[in-house]
């Protein structure tokens, strides 16, 4: 099966004062399939959502982006700014990790949902309206015609989440891409929202490329899962398969960090140290300082990222190391 969306060779840099202080993404390849969820995981400041963001180019004026992302047989980095607009939103979308702040205040939130309607769809007013409150009753939004009228801050946490999936899924894309997307809500509403963007998956068989930091949402939701280190893939492959037999140590790590690891009474897991920054990281493996593994040969060149069993792929010179 062809991929829907292959990144290859991703780099994303910041400039400012025209020298690079930010590498947030060096060397990504990815592939995603039609209907598959990839779970993106890994610390703050890892690339995470840089990457999902590069898929939409929407990146901010001092990133330098590199690379090739094909997403149905183009590549999304060399698109003009014209065809760019007509993919997000349509064939593509995004669900924020912050709802509240993803909405404009000043308009009701049934006329920004609209105007995706009205721009990708071409609808006319009524009929837009009719598609924007099927969408928002198929998110469980209660009387989705009262909710239309309302404003972004009249709204719940968990109800502007939901109006945000359906502003996601307006046109049926092929592509969603979930950005923490149940960060800002309770354990409850989290479920809740995870449940809905399952089945809506389901029913409409989108792809869904979904970034986290936490394994137990990514193991319950993806396929697939990539494990990102300062930019750089260190784990990848299929979900049951690499949570539960973990081969690099930073994976360990951040499974042994899970508060349900934990034994009643002591104290939780955490992983020494911080991510490098551009100007911090070693001549080797980054995670080497953190590394309890971390030998002589670590500290030579970053380890390339290579197949160790079907399906799975891990940059570590010692990860079969007992």
């Amino acid at each position: 099966m062809s991929a829907l969306l292959e990144i290859e060779d991703l780099a994303v840099d910041f400039v400012q004062e025209g020298r690079v202080s930010t590498r947030a993404v060096r060397g990504v390849s990815l592939e995603l399939s039609a209907g598959e969820a990839l779970g993106v995981v890994g610390e703050t400041g890892c690339g995470k959502t840089v990457t999902g963001l590069s898929i939409l180019r929407m990146l901010p004026a001092s990133a330098r982006a590199s690379g090739r992302i094909v997403f149905d047989g183009r590549d999304v980095l060399e698109l003009p700014e014209r065809e760019l607009r007509d993919l997000r939103g349509s064939r593509i979308s995004m669900v924020f990790q912050s709802p509240g702040t993803s909405f404009n205040p000043v308009f009701p939130l049934g006329r920004q949902l609209q105007h995706v309607a009205e721009r990708h769809l071409g609808l006319g007013r009524k009929e837009s309206a009719r598609l924007v409150a099927e969408r928002l009753r198929e998110v469980e939004l209660p009387d989705p015609e009262r909710t239309m009228r309302l404003y972004p801050h009249e709204l719940s946490g968990g109800m502007l989440q939901r109006a945000m999936i359906a502003m996601a899924i307006l046109c049926r894309p092929s592509l969603l891409i979930a950005d923490e997307p149940t960060t800002a809500l309770d354990v409850t509403l989290a479920e809740q929202i995870l449940r809905l963007l399952r089945s809506l998956q389901r029913e409409h068989g989108f792809a869904v490329f979904f970034i986290s930091h936490d394994l137990d949402l990514v193991g319950d939701f993806c396929d697939r899962v990539a494990v990102l280190y300062a930019g750089r893939i260190v784990e990848s492959g299929h979900a049951s398969e690499l949570l539960a037999h973990p081969h690099h140590p930073y994976t360990r790590a951040l499974l042994d960090a899970l508060p349900r690891r934990a034994h009643p009474g002591s104290a939780l897991a955490a992983v020494p140290g911080s991510v490098p920054t551009a100007l911090e990281e070693p001549p080797g493996c980054a995670f080497g300082p953190r590394c309890p593994r971390a030998a002589a040969e670590c500290t030579v060149a970053p380890p390339p990222l290579v197949p160790v069993a079907p399906g799975r792929d891990v940059a570590c010179y010692r990860w079969d190391a007992s």
